[in-house]
């Protein structure tokens, strides 16, 4: 049985071996790499490739280290393991399978950045990259939106209104009218209608006169992604000519 002086010592004894062997990994840990990833996140359009980018600081040969990509929304959460050498195809979640692929080449200079093929709406969310062997990870967000350009034509009725459609946006985007001059036109509310497929379609109408004169844009664009598409449209004079046609009668009949 032990004595209390004998289980003091002990007790420091372990303590001092338990603060050296902490002061060992300290020192192990300053001489191992980081995993470095983007400060900002990455935005992709669906159908695109991407790459999401993570490396190696100082660079080390990854080839032989185990190496996981994953979402902790998904189950699996893994989108890629590497081990050894290896791709494990069976530990991946299966939207990933045949998309998601390591630049194999660059993994000897520390690149283990992950490549997306055919991004789509369903891969946006928040990234983690991570080597056990120096439990360190990095994060990275991906942004998925689609784009499409804005169809602009005149109403039927030539009643000075042009009307402006844009399908297949994501996220919802903004409509801005602007004349020649690139001045921003006091238009109608938007109408806006989300599809099956989750995109947006975006339907705007503008009056013009002829101050504004006779080139008008339609500009659809969505801030988050940092898109934006336009369609301009040459209203002819005769146009004109008709709208202040139709307010000349319209405000002689009013004296009528």
């Amino acid at each position: 049985m032990l004595h209390a002086k004998d289980r003091q010592s002990l007790v420091f004894l372990c303590g001092a071996f338990t603060f050296l062997i902490f002061l060992s990994l300290m020192h192990s840990c300053r001489g191992q790499s980081k995993v470095i990833g983007p400060s900002q996140p990455i935005v992709a359009l669906i159908g695109e490739d991407i790459v999401l980018p993570c490396h190696l600081e100082p660079a080390m040969n990854a080839i032989k280290m185990t190496l996981d990509w994953a979402r902790r929304d998904l189950n699996p959460r893994f989108v890629l393991v590497w081990r050894h050498g290896v791709e494990l195809e069976r530990e991946k979640h299966p939207s990933y399978k045949g998309r998601a692929s390591l630049f194999t080449d660059e993994l000897k200079h520390g690149n283990i950045s992950l490549k997306l093929s055919k991004v789509k709406m369903d891969d946006e969310g928040r990234y983690k990259c991570f080597m056990p062997a120096l439990f360190r990870g990095s994060t990275v967000q991906l942004v998925v939106g689609a784009v499409s350009s804005p169809v602009v034509q005149m109403t039927k009725n030539s009643s000075g209104v042009l009307e402006c459609e844009s399908e297949g946006w994501y996220p919802e985007p903004e409509v801005f009218w602007l004349d020649d001059e690139g001045h921003v036109l006091s238009a109608g509310p938007t109408e806006t209608v989300r599809g099956a497929d989750e995109l947006y379609t975006v339907h705007s109408t503008v009056t013009v006169e002829k101050r504004h004169g006779n080139n008008f844009t339609c500009r659809v664009q969505q801030k988050d992604i940092k898109e934006t598409r336009e369609t301009h449209i040459l209203v002819p004079g005769e146009f004109h000519l008709h709208v202040d046609d139709v307010i000349m009668r319209t405000l002689c009949s009013d004296f009528i």
